[in-house]
């Protein structure tokens, strides 16, 4: 129906093929469906979000990290691990693996000579920063190891090779790492033996062993909120959700996408699965899923025709979900809500160049004065340049709806405890007056004490004058004198970087 208005008074007229409306004088013309106004209709359809005009812009020049060699290893993992007081970056390395760690202050062309972080005997895979401790890092490699490393809060004066603790127990390469969410030192490996293994990372002990789950590649692993259920997809097609310390498999969907690329799978804040894959015609999709009722999706979405692996970065307190495809040159994120269509398309940052991987900085290492709701570290084939996304505001008051409490650094749960059964949701701090990074905490290994161990009973070996006289005691001397020596080296090292600094700065004043 079409209501006409004119100085003459008001007409209805039905609409049948076309329209001829004759009248004199000024007219205002409104289109009704029903009893309601198709410009009242326009205004519903556009969907209210406080993240619809979401941007990403590349830093300046000077802020980008230059002159990294970064890894060519093909294998699809970020490569680059953020926090709020460092980058790491695996990077290429003769004679091994290694990683670089940089501060993030420390931007600009990076020395050649610049220590990396070196110990495995084969490429690095994945890196994987402790949410519970900014200066603790771990590693996975080719060579079946997984390392933990402390990483000071000064620059070093050498390569860092010695780990704290290293984790032994795949046969075949370990390509995925990733720390519990809550627990305190509670890490998880995944291998190329089709074997996911839970560490305390405090003790050096395996906790648990996920065996004859898998019966391929695992191709991704994810902690749900509280850490309680875990996701993973493989290269058998199916993604599963397990309950690790009930070793037991509680869903699972077959072939959520039809095509046979690599599937990725991340938990939502609400416990649905949000997954990105291919179609049969090797077109990338995106799909969210309820694991309760795993046969429908909630929302099925295809995308574009590139074969880059999709990997998704979930922000859990914005419910933005982040797709940075290797290779591509942009960044697609979405919100997730629970409204159809329920994954709603934000928007695209495009750059010319493709990105070799992506780190993504935790929230609490934003900048809150500037709405940043999400930083990436995007790698190319020599630098590492940082991409923001912002909110556009009008106040400089701080934004309470963009930055709910978010999770902070204290853990939540022992790894005992995590262990026996207890769940807790993440201790969550404020961002209302910035984060600023605690001071760089030692993380300490208990092992069990191997001298304690009594030898076997029988027959034992005649010892020569050499071994009788190398008592206990004198080993403990021993070690108590490496030790000494290993903080005295340690402390000149953070002397030598402090007079440094010093020295850069008077330098940087007389100019």
């Amino acid at each position: 129906m079409v209501r006409v208005q004119s100085e003459q008074g008001e007409r209805h007229l039905a609409v049948a093929g076309e329209l001829w409306v004759l009248s004199v004088g000024p007219v205002a013309v409104d289109v009704y469906v029903g009893q309601q106004p198709i410009s009242a209709m326009s205004r519903r359809v556009v969907r209210q979000s406080k993240f619809r005009h979401v941007f990403g812009q590349p830093v300046k020049a000077d802020q980008m990290y230059e002159d990294i060699r970064v890894s060519k290893v093909t294998w699809d993992s970020s490569f680059c691990a953020v926090n709020p007081k460092f980058v790491a970056i695996i990077v290429e390395s003769g004679g091994g693996g290694a990683f670089i760690v940089l501060p993030l202050s420390k931007t600009g062309r990076v020395d050649k000579n610049y220590p990396l972080v070196t110990g495995h005997t084969a490429p690095v895979l994945d890196i994987d920063w402790c949410p519970h401790n900014d200066n603790v890092i771990a590693s996975a490699s080719e060579d079946t190891t997984v390392m933990v490393w402390q990483v000071p809060d000064y620059v070093p004066v050498r390569n860092i090779t010695d780990p704290v603790v290293t984790l032994e127990g795949h046969s075949k390469r370990v390509g995925i790492i990733s720390w519990h969410p809550t627990a305190r030192n509670v890490l998880l490996s995944a291998g190329c033996d089709n074997l996911v293994i839970l560490w305390n990372v405090g003790t050096g002990e395996m906790l648990l062993a996920l065996e004859d789950m898998h019966t391929d590649l695992i191709y991704n692993v994810g902690w749900n909120r509280n850490g309680s259920l875990l996701v993973t997809t493989c290269k058998d097609k199916k993604v599963r959700v397990i309950d690790p310390r009930k070793q037991q498999i509680v869903a699972e969907r077959f072939a959520p996408h039809e095509g046979l690329r690599p599937v990725r799978a991340v938990f939502t804040r609400e416990g649905h699965i949000f997954t990105t894959g291919f179609t049969r015609m090797s077109q990338r999709e995106l799909g969210l899923w309820d694991p309760k009722n795993f046969e429908e999706p909630i929302a099925l979405q295809e995308m574009d025709t590139s074969n880059g692996v999709l990997l998704p970065f979930y922000d859990s307190d914005s419910s933005i979900v982040y797709l940075c495809g290797k290779g591509d040159s942009s960044i697609r994120y979405f919100e997730i809500t629970d409204e159809a269509p329920y994954v709603h398309y934000l928007n695209t940052y495009s750059s010319k160049e493709p990105q070799r991987g992506m780190g993504f900085m935790p929230k609490r290492g934003l900048d809150v004065s500037k709405c940043e709701i999400a930083r990436f570290f995007k790698l190319h084939e020599r630098k590492c340049e940082p991409i923001v996304m912002t909110v556009p505001r009008k106040s400089d008051l701080f934004q309470d709806d963009l930055y709910p409490d978010t999770p902070g650094p204290e853990p939540a749960l022992e790894a005992d405890e995590w262990l026996s059964g207890k769940d807790a949701e993440p201790i969550l701090i404020s961002l209302r007056d910035g984060y600023v990074p605690v001071k760089n905490r030692e993380l300490k290994v208990v092992k069990k004490n191997i001298l304690d161990n009594k030898p076997p009973p029988g027959p034992r070996r005649s010892q020569s004058t050499c071994d009788s006289d190398f008592s206990q005691s004198a080993l403990e001397e021993v070690l108590e004198q490496i030790r000494v020596l290993k903080e005295t080296v340690q402390a000149q090292e953070k002397r030598i970087s402090d007079l440094e600094n010093k020295l850069c700065q008077f330098t940087n004043g007389t100019d």
